[in-house]
């Protein structure tokens, strides 16, 4: 009998390994479908070319939504049900991605409505994983070359500078729109890339025959862009906002933020009343101390900054609050900043003059940045830059967050006057992300919504700067969503961390700041929403289109 007994015990259990098997081996082969849907999306989503250029006309999107359908419909058939929750997350990803794509195409139409959509030349890294605003699939990354040029660099360049001509041909045909704030706004950016061409041709400083017609190529066809901008601007008349229902629908389909318009703006309402609020309270406290006093000088500027690069290094080691690693202190090196004299500062130079260290807490960007580089994620899906910036919640919520975080764990205790220009920031961030949710309802023009940027922003610290207000107000139109997420994105990671604190406390185990933002880190740069789903395995509710 016990011999029977046996014998039954161990065939449950080779039939339950042997399920078990056949589970996992169906898991991992529907995922493998997954990745290979993934990598047929991205390929898809690149444009042919026309004329060598990037092809965005109508006929183009028109005959190509047909494929999208499909693979979207391919998305909606993968079985998931037996998945673990990090490969539901990736497939998620894809599904926002695919929204992403269909939202471009029913409604913000950046190739048809946004001239600054066909700016080709970046001189810059973007501090994010991928430039910020739509860009289309042919930028030249100029900070991307290192001089003097090899052969092979030369032909590169040559070759994304021969894109120019025939995509501004396309682009006067493809801008159809009547967004007038967009159409205005994006002059500006064209007339930045004449001035790119000319510094691009200096900095070349030999005469390549080649290489120089083609950069006269660029430069004529981006004048002549320009001039035909500028005889069409007086007949744009209507709305650059996408409207209420749209701005709310992308934000929870897209960049998976479970908010909509209407409470976007009450939440940063509220951070803008707490910021100014804490302001007051922290200037009252520290009444009786010395005012801060700005660097005057390059010389008293590159100490200040290196001080500050050590403190920020010391501070974030001695107090646990992140694993170190050999690449965070080089990369935050590389960004210090330079000295401005006092009348050419702009709101964030202002800041960095009487103390950087709010500001490099910002650019925790660049650790982020420096780990996609170092640690490329497991997951490819995972691995690069996600499309129509999905990703501001996260890379722009935890860079605005550490700001506050950093403070409250003591960061400035023995500078509190340093704590006031924290409130600061947070301010300006709540005042230009309210005027951009007004500017997307329609409720007012871009330069309306400067206004309350200004108005809003401490101590006068945005009236002298017009060309940093617009550029941020008129990428906040170009791209719903990023000019709140700053501050909606902060408070779902505060929210996260009160989550996964309750999670701790519920085990019996202390809350570790230092755990908890590597795990943050190697979660990757996806929405919070999904980092939250990713870290505490608790599904976020709005989203109710997942199938189980």
């Amino acid at each position: 009998m016990i011999y029977s007994r046996i014998v039954i015990i161990w065939l449950i259990l080779l039939f339950s390994c042997t399920l078990n098997s056949k589970d996992k081996a169906n898991q991992s082969s529907n995922y493998n479908e997954l990745e290979k849907l993934f990598l047929d999306w991205r390929n898809f989503e690149n444009p042919p070319l026309l004329n060598g250029a990037p092809n965005y006309t109508r006929s183009q999107f028109d005959k190509s939504f047909r494929t999208f359908k499909s693979l979207k419909k391919r998305l909606k058939n993968i079985d998931t049900t037996k998945w673990l929750v990090h490969q539901k997350v990736d497939w998620q990803i894809v599904l926002a991605e695919m929204n992403g794509y269909d939202f471009n195409y029913r409604v913000l139409k950046p190739w048809e409505r946004d001239p600054a959509f066909y700016q080709t030349v970046w001189m810059y890294e973007s501090d994010v994983p991928a430039h910020e605003g739509p860009t289309n699939h042919a930028v030249l990354e100029f900070w991307s070359y290192n001089f003097p040029l090899t052969a092979g660099e030369e032909k590169r360049l040559e070759k994304e500078l021969s894109i120019i001509p025939s995509f501004l041909l396309q682009a006067r045909r493809n801008l159809i729109g009547n967004a007038r704030d967009l159409w205005v706004a994006g002059i500006e950016n064209i007339k930045e890339q004449e001035k790119d061409l000319d510094f691009i041709k200096n900095k070349i400083g030999h005469n390549n025959s080649t290489l120089f017609q083609k950069l006269d190529a660029a430069k004529i066809s981006t004048s002549e862009f320009r001039f035909w901008l500028e005889k069409e601007a007086p007949s744009k008349s209507g709305p650059s906002g996408i409207g209420k229902e749209n701005y709310t629908w992308y934000q929870q389909n897209v960049h998976l933020l479970p908010f909509t318009w209407e409470e976007e703006v009450d939440l940063l309402q509220r951070e803008l009343d707490r910021a100014w609020a804490s302001l007051k309270l922290e200037e009252h406290r520290n009444k009786d101390l010395p005012k801060l006093k700005a660097a005057n000088n390059s010389e008293e500027f590159s100490k200040l900054t290196e001080k500050s690069i050590v403190k920020m290094m010391t501070f974030l080691k001695e107090k646990d609050i992140m694993p170190i690693k050999s690449n965070m202190e080089p990369a935050l090196r590389k960004h210090m900043g330079n000295f401005v004299p006092e009348k050419d500062r702009n709101f964030f130079y202002i800041g960095m003059h009487y103390d950087p260290l709010p500001l490099y807490s910002h650019f925790y960007h660049w650790f982020d940045l420096a780990q996609v580089r170092d640690e490329p994620h497991k997951s490819i899906i995972r691995r690069g830059p996600l499309l129509y910036n999905i990703f501001d919640s996260k890379n722009e919520g935890i860079a605005t967050g550490v700001e506050e975080m950093f403070m409250h764990a003591g960061l400035y205790d023995d500078n509190p006057r340093s704590r006031e220009i924290v409130w600061i920031m947070l301010a300006q961030r709540a005042a230009r992300g309210l005027g951009s949710l007004y500017a997307h309802a329609n409720e007012m023009t871009m330069a309306e919504a400067g206004q309350v940027h200004v108005k809003w922003t401490p101590r006068g610290w945005m009236e002298r700067e017009p060309h940093l207000l617009q550029f941020e107000q008129h990428l906040y139109l170009r791209q719903p969503g990023y000019g709140t997420c700053y501050v909606t994105g902060k408070y779902l990671i505060e929210r996260l961390i009160a989550e996964y604190a309750e999670i701790k406390e519920k085990e019996g185990q202390p809350f570790v700041m230092k755990d908890f933002m590597e795990e943050f880190n190697n979660t990757g740069n996806i929405p919070v929403e999904l980092l939250r789903w990713d870290m505490t395995k608790n599904r976020p509710e709005f989203l109710n289109w997942y199938h189980e």
